[in-house]
């Protein structure tokens, strides 16, 4: 059934403030483009930021170069799927030592895709009860799912998705035939191959339909 945003805000804070682990509590609010995963986010953060530390990450501070990127072409889905992010170093730098025996100390960022430049500032070592709060897409495939603590998955089918991209990435793309190209193309078919290989629908522990974001469907929840 469906209920108000709110509503689904404070069960998702009540279940991650009610977790505890010895070290700290990784979070990943995965999906596929425009379903909301940088918002919700955002909220939880701010929330769960009145209750103790919170480190807030996002996979687009993770980006491989640009000729990495487009190494199979510009619009390629594979490329978007197997190529966009440096998940040696998100698992290397950033969940291990997070995680059962890390040293608590992690990079928060490592390459600047507006620039197509790494970006790598000084370690932070992560306050005691700290939880991290980390988005993107493609955050269930094999090479990162088993360092999450806690995942959730926002649903939203390729007509949602391509009707709010049109919108949100207009001026990113300059018109609605290019953001259309880009989508059909490389972002949904990439999504498609990644959801028929990680199959991330059947491994999150958290399931929100968010084709309505101001009512989101809780379609799996933990226990």
């Amino acid at each position: 059934m469906p209920e108000d945003r709110r509503t689904c805000i404070d069960r998702l804070v009540t279940e991650l403030s009610g977790r505890e682990v010895p070290h700290t509590l990784r979070v990943a609010v995965d999906g596929p483009d425009a379903a909301g995963k940088t918002t919700l986010a955002d909220e939880l953060a701010d929330r769960l930021a009145r209750i103790g530390p919170v480190i807030r990450l996002s996979v687009d501070r993770f980006h491989r170069p640009q000729d990495v990127r487009r190494r199979r072409g510009s619009l390629s889905p594979e490329g978007y799927y197997r190529d966009s992010f440096d998940n040696e170093t998100i698992v290397g730098e950033v969940l291990r030592p997070l995680g059962p025996g890390g040293d608590g100390r992690y990079l928060p960022s490592a390459f600047d895709y507006r620039t197509d430049r790494a970006a790598r500032p000084a370690h932070r070592a992560a306050p005691p009860g700290a939880v991290l709060l980390f988005d993107g897409v493609f955050l269930l495939r094999p090479e990162l799912r088993d360092h999450w603590d806690v995942s959730v998955y926002l649903h939203v089918d390729e007509d949602v998705t391509l009707a709010r991209a049109r919108v949100r990435d207009l001026g990113l793309f300059g018109s609605v035939e290019a953001v259309e190209e880009r989508y059909r193309k490389r972002y949904l078919p990439g999504q498609r191959l990644y959801r028929e290989e990680a199959r991330p629908t059947e491994q999150a522990d958290i399931l929100v339909d968010m084709a309505d974001p101001q009512a989101p469907v809780i379609m799996r929840w933990p226990g």
